[in-house]
C-alpha cells in the first residue's frame, strides 16, 4: 500500500516517483554496503560496543577485526577487541590486544587496568602489579587500582609491600572497609590471627553490611575450632550474603561439630542449590547422608564427586561401602579392588572386601584377603602399632591418605575470597539478574528458543510476508543467540545477497521486500543503525507496514538500551520507539507482541502501572504468553503487589518459564 506522503510525491508524475524512491534505495546500498572497507571505522567500531553490550562477543571481535585493518594505528579497536577476548576468557589474546593498545596509546589508564586483570587470570602477578603501578602514574587517586595492586602483592607473597600500601590507602581513605579486610587477609597469610581478628573488627565497625567480613571472622574460628563462634559469625554473613556457597559448606562443618545434623543437612543443601558442582558440597554430604542412613543419597552424592574426580580413591572407598551396605555387593567389590589396587597395605579395605567375598560364597577370595590382613597385623603386634583415624578429625582436601576416608573434608588454606576490582566484568554480566524483564520481541531469522517449550510465536502479518519469502523464513523472537564465525558468516553472506539484488531490481514492491529481509539480518549482526535506516526506507513506500514499525522500534530501543549504559540521554529516542509502535498498534490493535512491546518499554522506563495494564491487554489476546506474566510479575513486585505477582510469576514457571520459580522463593524469603 502507497503512503499518503509518497502519493504526494507521485501526483501528476508516477515515474517520477519512482525514480526519487530508487534513488534513496540506491544511495542506502552504497552507504551501508556490507563490504567492510566502505564502513565508517567509527561506525564499526561503534556497531561492535553494541554488540559487546549484548554480549554477543565473536561477533563483536569481527567488527574490531575490521577496524583493526581499516586503521590499524588507532588504539580503541584494539583495547575493546581485547574486552571481547576477555569476556570470552581468552586472556592471552586479550593481553596480547592491551599491549597492541599501548603501543599506540600509552597513556590511557583503562588500557593498563585492563591488561592487569587478563594478567591476573593468567596469574602474572608480579607483571600486573607492573601494570597497575605504571596506570598510577595516570590516575593516582584511583582506588581500584589501589585495591588490585595489594591483592596482587598478597598472591605474589609480598606480604611488607602490600602491609604498606594499605597503609597508605587507609590514609587517604580512612573509611574504606575492604582494606581492613585485605590488610587481615595479609595478616591471615603470615599466621597472626590475632591482628588479623583486630583489623576485621575495625572493618565491621565502619561497614557493619559487609558480608565478606563476617565471613573472614568466620574462618579465623574455624581455624581455632571455636565452632559457636564460628557459626555467629557464618550466620551474619549468610544474612548479607545469602547467595555465597562457601558460608553454607563452612558452617554445615561448624554445625556438625556442634551436633547440628539437621541444620547441617540443610546448609549442603542450600551450597549445592547455588553451586551444583562443589567438591566439598557433594563429599561431605555424602559423609553426613552416610551417618544418618541415607545411604542412596550418599551413594548419588559419591557418584557426583567420581565424575568431578575420577582418581580420588577416599570418595571411591565411601561409595565402596555405601554399596556393600545397600547389598550391590559386586559394585562394591568393583570399587575396593581399585582402592586395593592403589594401596596394597590398606587392612580396612581388605577386610570389607573379604567380608563381601564371604558373602557371596567366594570363600577362597576372602581367605586370602583375610590371610593378608592377619600377616600385617601379626608383624604391626610385634614390631609397631597402627594409628587409629578420628572420625570427628577434618582432613585436608589434599591429604590422600586412604585410612581417612570418613573425615570430613576442607580446603587446604579457607582464604577469604577476595574480589578484584574489575569494571569490565561490570555492567555486561552484571546487569544479568534474575529479576530482569524479558526482552521485546521482534523479527528474527532464528526459531523463538524457550528454556523448556519449542513454542512458535504466530503473527498472521508474519506469516503474510513469509509467504512472499522463498529461502528464509521470518520468526518472532525474544531471544538472542551469540554468533559464531560461521553463522555470522552467513548473514554477512545473505545482506550482500539481498543488496545485489536491490541493486539489481525495477520493481519497487520487490526492492521493499528485500529491504525488509536486508534489515533482519543487519539485527541479527547487531548491526541496527544500518537496519533502521533500510526500515525507514521502506516505510517511506509503506508507510503502513507493521512489520517494519515494529522491527524499527525494537532495532531503536536495543540502541538506547546501549547508549543509555554509556550514560546518554535516550528520552527523545524513547520516544520514537512508543510511536513506532503506537502507530503500529493503531494499524493491528489485536496483536498482543505489540502490546507486550509496549508494555516492556514502560517497564524498562519504571513506569509499572502503565506496564501492568499493556501486559493485561496482552494476556486478553494470548492467554498463554509466558514472558507477559513473568514480566507483569516483575512489574507488580516493584508495585509491592505481592500476592499478584507471585501468581503472575507462578504461571510464567508453569508455562516454561522456570526461572520464575526461583524468582517467588527469593522473594518470598
Amino acid at each position: 500500500m502507497i503512503s499518503s506522503f509518497t502519493r504526494g510525491l507521485c501526483f501528476g508524475n508516477k515515474l517520477g516517483c519512482v525514480s526519487r524512491i530508487s534513488f534513496v534505495i540506491i544511495s542506502l546500498i552504497f552507504h551501508f554496503s556490507p563490504v567492510f572497507a566502505q564502513f565508517n571505522t567509527d561506525r564499526l567500531i561503534a556497531i561492535g560496543r553494541s554488540a559487546l553490550y549484548y554480549e554477543d562477543y565473536v561477533l563483536s571481535i569481527q567488527y574490531f577485526n575490521q577496524a583493526v585493518i581499516a586503521k590499524p594505528y588507532l588504539y580503541e579497536p584494539w583495547f575493546y577487541r581485547g574486552i571481547a577476548k576477555y569476556y570470552l576468557d581468552d586472556y592471552a589474546g586479550a593481553e596480547n590486544d592491551c599491549s597492541e593498545a599501548i603501543k599506540r596509546n600509552p597513556y590511557v589508564t583503562n588500557l593498563y587496568e585492563l591488561r592487569g586483570l587478563t594478567r591476573i587470570q593468567q596469574e602474572k602477578f608480579s607483571e600486573a602489579i607492573d601494570d597497575y603501578t605504571r596506570a598510577l602514574k595516570y590516575a593516582p587517586d584511583n582506588r581500584g587500582l589501589w585495591h588490585n595492586r595489594v591483592l596482587c602483592r598478597m598472591h605474589d607473597k609480598q606480604y611488607d609491600e602490600a602491609l604498606l600500601e594499605l597503609d597508605t590507602m587507609q590514609s587517604r581513605w580512612s573509611q574504606y572497609a575492604r582494606a581492613y579486610v585485605m590488610r587481615a587477609d595479609v595478616y591471615m597469610q603470615m599466621k597472626d590471627t590475632v591482628q588479623a581478628l583486630s583489623a576485621l573488627d575495625k572493618s565491621i565497625e565502619i561497614d557493619p553490611y559487609d558480608g565478606q567480613a563476617w565471613a573472614a571472622r568466620s574462618i579465623i574460628y574455624l581455624s581455632r575450632e571455636e565452632w559457636d563462634s564460628a557459626v555467629v559469625q557464618l550466620d551474619r554473613a549468610i544474612h548479607l550474603m545469602p547467595r555465597h556457597a562457601g558460608c553454607y559448606i563452612n558452617r554445615a562443618l561448624a554445625r556438625i561439630h556442634l551436633n547440628n545434623l539437621r541444620g547441617a543437612m540443610a546448609d549442603y543443601d542450600m551450597a549445592l542449590d547455588l553451586e551444583p558442582n562443589n567438591f566439598l558440597g557433594h563429599y561431605n554430604r555424602g559423609l553426613l547422608r552416610a551417618q544418618v542412613g541415607d545411604d542412596n543419597r550418599a551413594i548419588t552424592d559419591f557418584d557426583f564427586v567420581l565424575k568431578l574426580e575420577q582418581d580420588n580413591m577416599l570418595a571411591l572407598f565411601n561409595r565402596a561401602v555405601l554399596l556393600d551396605k545397600t547389598g550391590d555387593l559386586k559394585a562394591a567389590i568393583r570399587d575396593y579392588s581399585k582402592v586395593i589396587d592403589e594401596f596394597p597395605n590398606f587392612w580396612t579395605g581388605l577386610e570389607f572386601r573379604a567380608a563381601c567375598y564371604r558373602k557371596l560364597g567366594m570363600t577362597k577370595q576372602a581367605e586370602t584377603d583375610e590371610f593378608t590382613v592377619y600377616k600385617a597385623r601379626l608383624y604391626k603386634h610385634l614390631y609397631g602399632t597402627q594409628p587409629r583415624m578420628d572420625p570427628s578429625q577434618i582432613r585436608k582436601r589434599s591429604d590422600a591418605d586412604v585410612e581417612k576416608y570418613n573425615q570430613l573434608v576442607m580446603e587446604d588454606e579457607q582464604e577469604q575470597e577476595q574480589e578484584y576490582e574489575n569494571e569490565y566484568r561490570g555492567h555486561v554480566q552484571n546487569r544479568r539478574v534474575e529479576m530482569d524483564f524479558q526482552p521485546m520481541f521482534a523479527l528474527s531469522y532464528v526459531p523463538q528458543q524457550h528454556e523448556v517449550n519449542s513454542r512458535n510465536p504466530y503473527d498472521e502479518q508474519v506469516e503474510k510476508a513469509n509467504a512472499q519469502l522463498k529461502n528464509r523464513q521470518f520468526y518472532i523472537s525474544n531471544t538472542h543467540t551469540s554468533l559464531d564465525d560461521a553463522q555470522s558468516a552467513v548473514y554477512f553472506q545473505l545482506i550482500d545477497t539481498l543488496s545485489q539484488g536491490i541493486e539489481n531490481t525495477s520493481s519497487t514492491v520487490s526492492a521493499a521486500n528485500l529491504l525488509l529481509q536486508r534489515a533482519v539480518a543487519y539485527s541479527m549482526l547487531q548491526n541496527f543503525e544500518a537496519a533502521i535506516e533500510d526500515l525507514s526506507t521502506y516505510l517511506y513506500i509503506d508507510s503502513t507496514s507493521v512489520l517494519a514499525l515494529w522491527q524499527r522500534a525494537v532495532c531503536q530501543m536495543r540502541i538506547n538500551r546501549f547508549q543509555a549504559s554509556q550514560g546518554t540521554n535516550v528520552q527523545l529516542q524513547n520516544a520514537s520507539v512508543r510511536g513506532d509502535l503506537t502507530h503500529a498498534l493503531e494499524l493491528s490493535p489485536e496483536s498482543p507482541w505489540l502490546l507486550y512491546n509496549l508494555g516492556t518499554m514502560a517497564a524498562f522506563q519504571q513506569d509499572y502501572a502503565v506496564a501492568v495494564d499493556y501486559f493485561t491487554a496482552a494476556l486478553r489476546h494470548d492467554p498463554s504468553f509466558a514472558e507477559a506474566y513473568f514480566n507483569r510479575g516483575l512489574c507488580r513486585l516493584y508495585l509491592k503487589q505481592q500476592q499478584e505477582a507471585v501468581l503472575d510469576l507462578s504461571k510464567a514457571g508453569e508455562l516454561g518459564l522456570y526461572h520464575a520459580y526461583s524468582l517467588i522463593k527469593k522473594n518470598n524469603k
